[in-house]
């Protein structure tokens, strides 16, 4: 089996859209007087198209591409698994057209579950989770034969000064430009080197 980890802020939801919640928001107490909406608020008291910003339609096309010449299955990585179940998500998915719904999530981890040394004070510390959180899942999952990990945030190997693995993913594909995410020139190649 084939797994793409896919991120979605800065991947497939590119700073274009960003801000997007909000108009959305409006939208949602336009339409819900009686279940208005402000502030603070648990997501799962509005429907799930409302809770995120959108999905681009050409990081869309280029994900569904990557998704047909592999015929790899997706695992969501992103934050947005905090905020709607799987099967929510799923809608979502097929609600932007993409060609495959993900099947699942990656686990959450705090810093005491990690393996490797913790530095509090590093501003990686987001990247090193996410980074053990993909490899916990891998771990659980001996059947997969290719991945790849597509994240704005970087969570590429990092080594200390002898040459030992810290932390961070092999298979990982860095999307640096949030406004053109997996649309940026050369990602899909990155990206298809790892799944095929």
């Amino acid at each position: 089996m084939k797994i793409l980890f896919l991120d979605h802020d800065g991947v497939v939801c590119l700073s274009s859209e960003w801000g997007g919640r909000k108009q959305k928001i409006r939208l949602w107490n336009k339409n819900n007087p009686d279940k208005f909406i402000y502030g603070d608020y648990d997501a799962s008291e509005i429907d799930v198209e409302y809770r995120f910003d959108n999905f681009n339609p050409g990081a869309v096309k280029v994900l569904n591409q990557i998704l047909e010449e592999t015929d790899a299955e997706i695992v969501v990585s992103s934050d947005w698994r905090f905020d709607c179940t799987l099967e929510e998500m799923q809608d979502l998915y097929k609600k932007y057209g993409v060609i495959k719904s993900p099947i699942d999530y990656i686990p959450v981890s705090l810093p005491s579950d990690c393996d490797y040394y913790w530095d509090p004070f590093d501003k990686s510390e987001y990247e090193q989770t996410r980074s053990h959180e993909i490899t916990l899942w891998l771990s659980e999952h001996p059947e997969v034969t290719n991945w790849v990990a597509v994240d704005d945030i970087n969570m590429s190997e990092r080594f200390d000064e002898y040459g030992n693995k810290l932390w961070g993913l092999s298979n990982f594909v860095h999307t640096k430009r949030m406004n053109e995410g997996i649309k940026q020139v050369s990602i899909k190649q990155k990206i298809l080197k790892f799944l095929r």
